[in-house]
């Protein structure tokens, strides 16, 4: 294997050059706004484009270059752009892949603010349409195209419903059409999914997640195969809306990466046994976790996924009220919206929702997402157990 195909080797040392920084292990923290130059030609010949480029802080930063170099290296792309949210990555995605009266494919369990985005943006102000589908079987995709349709949008697995789409083959028709493919990468992260040599155009991370991992701070990247499409991001999109993430940031992600594929794999670890527990469970009817050899895709996530993370969803019997009761009895899972730090968390994430809503989701008022954090398994297994016992 080359060098700079394995993850451990990107993670722990891809763009980190000590012997630019006195040798320090760690890089610091380029905190400046501003770049001078040695003469006024190379200023006016200035090319953001290029590595090691930097004139302002809203174009480019050295401190961000190296996490976007380590990146990119990761999901096996050429270029990847870091965001000061998931959402300006998304936003800056969709808009670069559709114009006015552009069609949008997208799967209806993708996260909640990318639909609002796409109702209260795209179509409002740009006049685009969209088609929901669930994204289980590649005959969906193929009855919902259209002449103008310009980006599918895919999230895989799904983090509510925990279905997964045939990346392949979405790829693959898109590509006869001409269409441009984006796809949520954040439950998986590139340890355990690379939806890159899938075929997919553009992945995005949102990287208060995994690639975070300790809650503490906001941020998304972009990653594509595609330097043109990334340039055009780029200079179109991240500089022009203002979006990049600051250095403090990118340093903290870079803090991040060096411990990710060591805590993806003990997130999975636990996340499976809490998994396999809840499915034994007299009063939760259902639990969705990718891991399980229940799950009903199970071969096509095989053929797709190298492993899991630490969220899931699962279904109690009853009352939905019993879901607010559970989630107030857990005592070390905290109850956050967020996901894929260090903590376990909970919430009772459908308890509001419309009947309408639950139809097209598929999930339950009941519905209780959990995410299994770094504490010890036994820890949080008696803490499941006490409180569905409360019930």
């Amino acid at each position: 294997m080359n060098q700079m195909e394995n993850d451990s080797v990107i993670l722990e040392h891809l763009g980190d050059e000590n012997e630019k920084y006195m040798g320090a292990v760690v890089p610091p923290v380029y905190l400046t706004s501003l770049h001078v130059f040695d003469t006024a030609e190379e200023y006016l010949n200035f090319d953001a484009s290029k590595e090691g480029a930097y004139i302002y802080g809203r174009v480019s930063n050295p401190t961000v270059e190296i996490a976007e170099r380590k990146i990119a290296a990761l999901e096996r792309g050429e270029r990847a752009l870091l965001f000061s949210s998931g959402m300006a990555a998304t936003s800056s995605a969709i808009m670069a892949a559709c114009k006015a009266g552009s069609h949008i494919i997208c799967m209806n369990n993708a996260y909640g603010p990318v639909k609002t985005f796409i109702t209260q943006v795209c179509m409002k102000k740009f006049q685009m349409t969209v088609s929901y589908v669930k994204g289980l079987d590649i005959s969906e995709y193929e009855q919902a195209i259209r002449p103008e349709t310009a980006l599918i949008i895919m999230e895989s697995p799904s983090t509510f419903a925990f279905s997964v789409t045939p990346i392949r083959q979405v790829t693959a028709l898109a590509k006869k059409h001409g269409i441009k493919t984006y796809i949520d990468n954040t439950y998986c992260t590139p340890i355990f999914q690379k939806p890159l040599e899938m075929g997919v155009d553009l992945v995005m991370h949102t990287l208060s997640k995994y690639m975070g991992g300790h809650s503490d701070i906001i941020g998304g990247v972009l990653v594509s195969k595609d330097a043109g499409l990334m340039d055009y991001i780029q200079s179109n999109m991240r500089e022009l809306y203002g979006g990049i993430m600051g250095p403090m940031e990118a340093w903290l992600v870079l803090r991040g990466l060096r411990t990710l594929s060591v805590r993806v794999k003990a997130h999975q670890d636990t996340a499976m046994a809490v998994a396999e527990f809840l499915e034994k469970q007299d009063k939760v009817s259902c639990v969705r976790y990718t891991g399980l050899k229940s799950h009903p895709q199970h071969d096509l996530i095989a053929a797709q996924q190298t492993g899991h993370t630490g969220l899931m969803t699962f279904d109690l019997d009853g009352e939905k009220s019993n879901a607010l009761k559970l989630v107030n009895k857990l005592r070390y899972f905290k109850i956050g919206c967020s996901w894929g730090g260090f903590e376990s968390l909970a919430i009772p994430v459908m308890y509001k929702a419309s009947r309408e809503e639950l139809d097209f989701l598929g999930l339950s008022g009941s519905t209780i997402r959990i995410h299994c954090g770094l504490e010890d398994q036994e820890v949080l297994l008696e803490d499941l157990d006490q409180a569905l016992r409360s019930l």
